[in-house]
């Protein structure tokens, strides 16, 4: 990588890791050698994991597939069928367990509902697995600290799925921020769009494809009903992104995506964050959707940058002493078009470029290097947007430590960095 700072710390936590390295079958010779394709697994196949399997069977061959619900796992093995054809059918599981014990597996799409994150990701990691895992990283902080362990003390590779960190538009973005091209950075501010609708909460029979237990993994016990899972038939939006038990919200939904593109511009993605945030929320009775809808939000780092944040369309702004930047999926804007005209000269910084984001992954998982977006940048770009919830709930400003990676003076705040995990379910 040539940036330099990023490149140098996340060898320093390899190097700090005393564990056994784990060799990839693929790295070693026989069926999966570098000559043949990856052999992948997808646990998670239902609104985001269908999409994420595809673009794995670009470049690997998808043997196993696996969810809660074995109706949308068989629908995935039959489509796998279909594009591999008959010759390379996939193995269909409901256990991810039974999936991760296969020897023959060198790498694993992950995404599942955000609660499921942290457990499922740690035992693919022990597992010694590389893996490509949804975002937001995990749900809570600690989980995040305990999965960054988990990848490096077992060597295997991470990819957070923060596709637009493979956009060129947010690149050379990050690039121009850090290379001075708007002045000194002042301000950075962040749109999120907002939830709605609401949820119905009468229990219904739990249906005889989906283990619930299973679903509800670390969480509490609660009763079954479609809205706290996903629709029986179809993958459109399901309801669990809206109940807090689940998912944060919109905050680490779409924030995990936002929030990364401004401390990637920053050079904080890696092993900092604010030192300081306050926020307020709109929590409006929906039923059994309970997450925030409206929010605003303001934060500042060490190096006197505001960050401020809000639902309203998505994207990132970046403002300095000469002039912004606004950039999104698809395109960007500044006060002055020509800035897009520049590119780093010698000596200056020059991002990590990938031009496709599951791509960049399995070349990564051939060459032993890391991705574009590996383990520690997830949790850190997780981190900043956990703490705006915290800090919406708590409903005052919190003072954070991004390198303790706890509250300053706020037992309160601290307890909210982790939740009880259900036994059986325990990191």
């Amino acid at each position: 990588m040539k940036d330099r700072t990023r490149r140098t710390f996340l060898k320093s936590v390899m190097a700090a890791s005393a564990a056994p390295m784990i060799i990839p079958r693929h790295v070693l010779g026989g069926p999966g050698a570098p000559s043949n394709r990856l052999r992948m697994g997808s646990i998670g196949v239902g609104r985001m994991g269908r999409g994420d399997m595809e673009a794995a069977m670009g470049g690997a061959l998808i043997v196993a597939v696996c969810d809660t619900d074995v109706t949308r796992a068989r629908s995935a093995g039959s489509l796998v069928a279909k594009r591999q054809g008959a010759g390379n059918p996939a193995t269909v599981y409901q256990d991810y367990r039974e999936l991760l014990a296969r020897d023959d597996i060198d790498g694993v799409t992950i995404s599942t509902p955000d609660h499921q994150h942290a457990v499922v990701a740690v035992a693919t990691a022990k597992a010694g697995k590389d893996i490509y895992l949804q975002k937001p990283l995990t749900y809570s902080i600690a989980e995040g600290q305990a999965l960054v362990k988990a990848v490096r003390q077992n060597k295997v590779i991470l990819q957070t799925g923060s596709q637009q960190r493979s956009s060129q538009y947010f690149r050379i973005t990050c690039e121009l921020i850090r290379n001075g091209r708007l002045g000194k950075l002042q301000s950075i501010d962040v749109a999120v769009p907002i939830d709605q609708g609401r949820g119905v909460a009468t229990p219904m029979p739990v249906p005889a494809t989906l283990d619930y237990d299973a679903w509800l993994g670390p969480t509490p016990l609660a009763p079954y009903t479609q809205d706290r899972v996903h629709p029986q038939k179809g993958y459109s939006r399901p309801g669990w992104l809206q109940i807090s038990t689940y998912c944060h919200g919109m905050i680490t939904g779409w924030g995990a995506h936002m929030y990364d593109i401004a401390q990637w511009g920053m050079g904080t993605d890696v092993d900092s964050g604010p030192v300081e945030v306050a926020a307020t929320a709109d929590y409006p009775d929906r039923g059994l959707f309970n997450v925030h809808v409206g929010y605003k939000a303001e934060a500042t780092y060490a190096n006197g940058v505001k960050l401020t944040s809000h639902n309203g369309g998505a994207g990132v702004k970046f403002i300095g002493e000469d002039g912004w930047i606004r950039v999104h999926r698809g395109g960007f804007r500044a006060h002055d078009r020509d800035i897009f005209r520049q590119r780093p000269g010698e000596g200056e910084v020059q991002l990590y470029k990938s031009k496709s984001h599951m791509r960049d992954f399995l070349d990564a998982m051939k060459t032993r290097k890391d991705p574009i977006c590996p383990v520690e940048v997830g949790h850190r770009s997780n981190s900043v947007c956990v703490i705006h919830h915290i800090a919406m709930k708590m409903g005052r400003k919190l003072k954070w430590d991004p390198q303790a990676e706890r509250f300053i003076g706020d037992d309160e705040a601290n307890t909210m960095l982790d939740y009880p995990h259900r036994k059986g379910w325990e990191i």
